[in-house]
């Protein structure tokens, strides 16, 4: 018999090989007495469980209703699903529903916000494309913008964002370059990044928008507002979104999730689209699934209707504020007097960014992870995966800590134990 040969994979299925995401979810198996401050999980004890049985029944109740769910759905979701989701965003945006200025048609469900990030990045991205994103931002993205072969270029940010000046030069200097039309989106999280735990400006939202429209010479420059964080404020003013700030409804993709304010295992996420993304984005998402998984959607519609969903969110914002008060309380205590570290104070979310002494790296190959890792028993997720690769702008001495999946006191000796690892590589220099 002939030698066996070798399979020969797409170009896109190398692009997308050796995701960061996947080797800390495999750690976090592999090494369950690791306290993880890594995971981007989400408290078990806010899970839903009371109402969705309630939304179950009530569903179940009605054979109609029951069937209806259990069937296929269509590619852009479910109609009622869909009506809900306009009051839900009239009242985060603190106007009417026919203030909104979009119809249910503009919202399309899909599996997570995730998965609208990657469908509008198969949307908009050939090759060599390119993408301005903050410096740092969301990791799990610069992978879908690496599975398309796009080009992610880091845009310089500080206590409040992304900055706007440092945003128009660069985009000055892809023009000045020749490569202003291979620019498709700017892509922002808007409300306590992932992973910084920084919220974009109030002034800053509209002139992103504003740049945006000015600079689209060769095509629609869009924005990608990613407000997976937006329901969980601790503190802090109550943000307008970007997508707000487009008047037009032509420039700002919004997507959302209800992953992180009511169950990650429901997996529902959804986009508002301008008008002209609507199809590319249904006509790709066909393709994957005709449909994300309609019972879900079913349910958590009963879930917005019931009124339930409301009072469920005020109960996880304040399980929330309690822990990532107990990080804050943690660092200050254990790291009282050691030079050189420093933390942000998010707001919101489920992170804080951490610094340590720049001539110390965090990556996954130094020596600070193995030392926290392997002898401390303490993970997190390196800095360093939250800047394009061989960013000029990418530091190497950060880290991004969660507080979303440990208890209080989980927290406590997680941190305790970090500042042990810092401690012993600080005294190895």
């Amino acid at each position: 018999m002939p030698d066996p040969v070798s399979p020969r994979f797409s170009q896109r299925s190398l692009w997308a090989k050796d995701q960061a995401i996947s080797f800390l979810m495999q750690q976090a198996v592999e090494n369950r007495d690791v306290i993880s401050l890594a995971a981007g999980l989400v408290d078990e004890a806010s899970l839903p469980v009371a109402e969705c049985r309630q939304s179950l029944d009530r569903l179940f109740s009605d054979e109609g209703r029951a069937r209806s769910a259990l069937q296929y759905g269509t590619t852009a979701g479910a109609d009622g699903l869909r009506e809900q989701l306009r009051i839900h965003l009239a009242r985060q945006e603190h106007c009417s529903v026919d203030e909104l200025g979009v119809d249910a048609t503009r919202f399309v469900l899909t599996t997570g916000s995730q998965q609208m990030l990657a469908l509008v990045a198969d949307a908009l991205f050939d090759p060599g494309d390119i993408c301005l994103v903050a410096a740092p931002t969301y990791f799990v993205f610069l992978g879908v913008l690496n599975g398309v072969g796009a080009k992610a270029i880091a845009i310089d940010t500080d206590e409040h964002g992304m900055k706007a000046d440092a945003l128009e030069t660069e985009l000055a200097r892809l023009n000045a370059a020749g490569e202003l039309p291979r620019v498709k989106l700017i892509y922002l999280v808007s409300y306590y990044e992932n992973p910084s735990g920084v919220s974009l400006h109030a002034r800053r939202r509209r002139e992103v928008v504003d740049i945006a429209r000015r600079w689209s010479h060769y095509q629609r420059l869009f924005v990608l507002e990613d407000a997976a964080y937006r329901e969980l404020r601790y503190d802090g003013e109550d943000l307008p979104s970007v997508w707000s700030c487009d008047e037009t409804r032509d420039t700002v993709i919004l997507a959302q999730t209800f992953s992180k304010s009511f169950s990650p295992g429901v997996r529902v996420g959804y986009g508002v689209l301008p008008s002209e993304l609507v199809g590319p984005v249904c006509d790709l998402k066909g393709n994957e699934d005709f449909g994300s998984a309609n019972m879900n959607q079913h349910l958590l519609t009963a879930v917005l209707s019931s009124g339930r969903y409301v009072s469920h969110v005020d109960q996880v914002r304040a399980a929330y504020r309690a822990k990532r008060d107990a990080m804050l309380q943690a660092l200050d205590r254990e790291f009282a007097g050691v030079s050189g570290v420093t933390w942000l104070r998010p707001n919101g979310g489920l992170y804080v960014w951490f610094s340590v002494p720049e001539q110390i790296e965090t990556g996954f190959a130094s020596r600070m992870f193995q030392l926290a890792a392997k002898t401390h028993r303490v993970m997190y997720v390196p800095g360093e995966l939250c800047y394009p690769t061989a960013s000029p702008r990418q530091r190497k001495n950060q880290m991004r800590l969660s507080f979303g999946v440990q208890n209080e006191s989980g927290i406590a000796e997680g941190i305790k134990r970090l500042a042990a690892a810092v401690r012993e590589r600080m005294g190895e220099l």
